[in-house]
């Protein structure tokens, strides 16, 4: 596999999953905390300021792992249609949905970038693995991502959902598979999918087969049926899975005369809540560790002992002796797609950023 470079361009920090290694199962507890909360939304340097109040809060309840909701930095925009709330046409060019686009744009982070830096720096700063939920730009396209960080401050790499759902496809971009990434820390085996991209089989069973064990799973879902969702995920993988979504009320988001709130009928009031959270911690036998919490916001955490995984996979093995590679195998085309490239040698920097290079 692979190998993460770090931030300073030296040794590699943190190995892509082999399928042997990882932690000492037999005998690691992992305190881990999923964070309930609202972005401060088209205002990212206050969203970093709020995400640092919480890992220090998270740190001093002893976590060693934290995840943040779904695009927690940059936000997510619950309730808006961009102008395509009634009719989609060339020739209604929708000019409000196009300013408000261009809001969200710039509360958006490159990565790597200053915000990438600074979250790299809380990681260290608490001494926590970090994964972060952030809308990420590069040029003029935005894209759902999850960020990684390490407890010595280093940035690792990103996913970037695969497939946005419905209206999300008018705003973000789509990944590949060469952000698809499980690192192999002294924690467990880590990794995420975002939202209904866990509804994906062939892409869940591609973070089986890198021996995922610490399953992230970032939301906007608070449907109480997500929870069988989650549930059926930690049991099919034999893994944890640690799902954040953000709760938040109406006057979270700007007021209606910044921000059309679509969806509910007529305007909502202040406090009416608008995602009610449901974020949770499930073990690999289905068993619910914390969660799922639907009355404000709140730091989910649990102890994960990471022996249970071992007494999951005796009875079921996803991609070990459960799998019948003969009949059912998966192929995972895992290269960037770019839809530029130069083959001169005064030319051969990537025309976009690959999660594999990318640096604090």
């Amino acid at each position: 596999m692979a190998l993460v470079p770090s931030g300073s361009g030296g040794a590699p920090v943190i190995a892509e999953v082999e399928m042997n290694g990882g932690a000492d199962q037999s005998a690691t507890i992992v305190r881990a905390t999923v964070v309930q909360a609202s972005t401060v939304f088209y205002d990212t340097p206050a969203t970093l300021d709020k995400a640092e109040r919480l890992i220090a809060e998270a740190a001093g309840y002893g976590s060693q792992l934290v995840v943040f909701p779904e695009a927690f930095v940059g936000g997510y925009p619950r309730g808006s249609t961009f102008g395509f709330g009634i009719s989609i046409s060339i020739t209604n060019p929708k000019d409000k949905g196009k300013r408000e686009f261009q809001k969200y744009y710039a509360a958006a982070i490159d990565v790597p970038g200053p915000e990438v830096t600074r979250l790299a720096a809380m990681a260290g700063k608490y001494k926590v693995f970090l994964v972060m939920g952030v809308i990420e730009r590069e040029g003029y396209t935005l894209y759902c991502s999850v960020l990684f960080f390490d407890p010595l401050g280093r940035y690792l790499g990103k996913h970037r959902k695969l497939m946005p759902t419905a209206l999300e496809r008018i705003i973000w971009g789509f990944g590949d598979g060469s952000t698809i990434p499980v690192y192999d820390t002294p924690l467990g085996k880590i990794g995420a999918l975002i939202c209904w991209e866990n509804k994906m089989p062939l892409l869940r069973t591609a973070l089986y087969g890198k021996g995922i064990e610490i399953y992230c799973a970032p939301t906007a879902d608070s449907r109480p049926v997500w929870q069988a969702s989650m549930t059926h995920i930690a049991m099919e993988g034999g893994c944890f899975v640690l799902s954040a979504n953000q709760f938040c009320r109406r006057q979270d988001y700007p007021p209606p005369s910044e921000y059309a709130f679509a969806g509910l009928g007529e305007e909502p009031s202040p406090d009416t809540v608008v995602c009610p959270g449901g974020s949770v911690i499930i073990s690999p036998s289905g068993e619910v560790l914390a969660g799922p919490n639907y009355d404000g916001e709140a730091l989910i955490t649990a102890d994960l002992d990471m022996g249970e995984i071992v007494r999951a996979k005796f009875d079921f093995d996803v991609v070990g002796h459960y799998s019948r590679p003969e009949v059912l195998s998966l192929v995972v085309d895992d290269q960037p797609h770019r839809p530029v490239s130069f083959t001169s040698a005064a030319e051969k920097a990537p025309a976009a950023k690959s999660d594999g290079t990318a640096k604090p």
